[in-house]
């Protein structure tokens, strides 16, 4: 009798850019409310919680301690495992200092069922451009040499250009040696992104197999000028991505949008 095939459900919101102020505002919406009705609409269209949620970095636009409250008050309230990583509007030690119970942090590897998750922070103080450093580079390296399951790999900045001038100049600086120790792993099976505020589908080739697939996630809060034709068509809507993890190592996408908070 063949196995049984088990889906394993990541949802993947980005960039709420929340604030210390549950009422701040931020590109003119009210931040925290804004997060909170995309995961009420996101379950909405998704029929139950997910396994996991991950979201994918520029978690608060203030870099604040009371940013990161608001955020594992969310966490509590919803009570689904989680995974975050910083962007570039965020303060990596405050993070962990109030999420550090709550959620798995980048960097890290995450065990999901047969999967690994592969946690990166793209966090570079004082720039929007992203970075990673030379001991996070080694550590993905030996994290893919002794993995045997598949994986999926999470960053906050695009690894590689999305085809917008203005966003590809603040995308992973120097992205090669990551790009290169992923296209030689057969057990990577795709990046996910935030950064862009945006749908976007990519794919760079590989070494013996099928190329890269990359996927960016639309913010909660609000849209950046599209590059790609929303495959909904509603490019200025909020949205998320639903990610779904096969036993069979398969992994497939499903993109997610919604009205902005308060509209008709």
């Amino acid at each position: 009798m063949a196995e049984e095939q088990v889906v394993l459900r990541v949802l993947q919101l980005s960039d709420p850019h929340l604030l210390a102020d549950p009422r701040g505002r931020c590109r003119g919406r009210v931040a925290l409310d804004a997060l909170q009705h995309g995961w009420q609409q996101a379950l909405l269209q998704l029929g139950q919680p997910p396994d996991l949620l991950l979201i994918s970095g520029d978690l608060c636009q203030d870099e604040s301690l009371g940013g990161y409250v608001r955020l594992r008050e969310l966490l509590e309230a919803w009570a689904v495992p989680a995974a975050l990583l910083p962007g570039n509007h965020d303060h990596p030690g405050l993070l962990r200092a109030a999420l550090g119970r709550q959620a798995w942090i980048a960097p890290a590897l995450l065990p999901l069922g047969g999967w690994h998750l592969l946690l990166l922070s793209s966090h570079r103080p004082g720039s929007v451009a992203g970075w990673l450093d030379a001991p996070q580079r080694a550590w993905v390296q030996r994290q893919l040499l002794v993995s045997s399951a598949p994986l999926l790999v999470a960053l906050h900045h695009p690894p590689v250009p999305i085809g917008s001038p203005e966003l590809d100049r603040i995308a992973l600086q120097e992205p090669e040696p990551l790009l290169q120790h992923l296209r030689t792993s057969v057990q990577v099976r795709g990046v996910v992104f935030g950064h862009v505020h945006q749908h976007w589908h990519g794919q760079t080739p590989r070494v013996g197999g099928l190329p890269l697939q990359l996927w960016a996630c639309p913010s909660t809060l609000a849209a950046f000028s599209a590059v790609q034709p929303c495959p909904l068509g509603q490019p200025d809507w909020p949205g998320g991505r639903l990610l779904e993890l096969g036993s069979d190592g398969a992994l497939t996408t499903r993109l997610l949008r919604w009205p902005p908070v308060g509209s008709a």
